[in-house]
């Protein structure tokens, strides 16, 4: 079936709407690894990308639809944005989180005023859905969504606006609304520019699924074994629809990997990353040969992780 892309036009409408909400963030240079620049989302008011998609989609919403409320299912990031945007409009939230996330991320959604409910990690989607019956709240999903993808392509605006003479982006894959989403916007401004997703190796459903032609379902069992737990989810029909006609291309990167990157992006650009965000610094650290060469950039999704968790990823570097 065929499924309408998200275009240009669509990212520039998002921003004006998310104007006010979310910020504008710098591109940084990161001269202690080459040619690599930084986009680094973890300065969002509620510390990832997130609140763009989140904002873009809650303004798209006509008022009697947001007069009961808004739902979604969030590991952490996507339910913080909602319950942030839905608390600058006044509209209430609920937020469906599955009962492994962080406890920081759990805390940090409930202290925005969003009502949670904790469920087992396959029974999100269906929880959500019996709200919207039950309730008749409005869902906002966390990426299945052309308002959210258009959102999140935001990212990708600023990026080819701020750093014109870029060549590749590479950008962390979980359910694909922010790969999405920055595709459709770097190669609508910069048609020559690269753009790669990264995948944790223990959760690279979009790779596979590239590579068969469709969408693989990797469950929950196998997802949930990778410390980047932003990344745990499968690609809905319409992200993959968006990859598959404007990505070049997916790496995966290890578990060492990934939790090496932190600390490095600790110490060497004094940054707060969460494992999911550092994935396309990995991949530039860890498997350059593999990339096009040219000025890159990554896009650090996020920055909210454990305190605790955060330490011993920064003093792993020093053993």
């Amino acid at each position: 079936m065929d499924v309408e892309l998200v275009g240009l036009d669509d990212v520039r409408l998002a921003a004006k709407n998310i104007a006010g909400l979310a910020v504008r963030t710098p591109v940084l240079p990161a001269p202690w690894a080459g040619d690599l620049w930084l986009k680094p989302e973890n300065l969002q008011p509620v510390g990832a990308f997130k609140v763009r998609g989140a904002a873009h989609a809650l303004a798209m919403l006509p008022e009697e639809r947001r007069a009961a409320g808004v739902v979604t299912h969030s590991s952490g990031n996507h339910g913080r944005a909602l319950a942030f945007a839905a608390a600058a409009a006044r509209v209430p939230c609920v937020v469906v989180m599955p009962d492994v996330a962080p406890a920081v991320k759990i805390d940090a959604v409930r202290a925005l005023g969003a009502e949670i409910e904790l469920v087992p990690p396959p029974r999100r989607t269906a929880r959500v859905d019996e709200l919207v019956t039950e309730r008749g709240l409005a869902p906002i999903p966390p990426f299945d969504h052309p308002h959210i993808i258009a959102g999140q392509g935001t990212v990708g605006l600023e990026i080819a606006e701020d750093l014109p003479d870029l060549e590749v982006v590479l950008v962390p894959v979980g359910g694909g609304g922010l790969a999405s989403g920055v595709a459709t916007a770097v190669l609508a401004l910069r048609p020559g520019v690269r753009v790669i997703g990264v995948e944790p190796e223990l959760a690279a459903d979009a790779r596979e699924s590239l590579a068969t032609g469709e969408v693989v379902i990797w469950p929950v069992e196998q997802t949930y074994r990778t410390i980047a737990d932003g990344l745990r989810t499968n690609l809905s029909p319409l992200t993959f629809a968006h990859l598959r006609a404007r990505l070049d291309g997916i790496l995966t990167v290890t578990e060492d990997e990934i939790r090496a990157t932190v600390g490095v992006l600790a110490r060497e650009a004094r940054l707060v990353v969460e494992p999911s965000g550092a994935l396309g610094v990995a991949a530039y650290l860890y498997h350059r040969a593999e990339l096009p060469t040219g000025r890159t950039v990554a896009v650090i999704s996020g920055g909210n992780l454990d305190p605790i968790l955060f330490a011993e990823l920064v003093l792993s570097g020093y053993s």
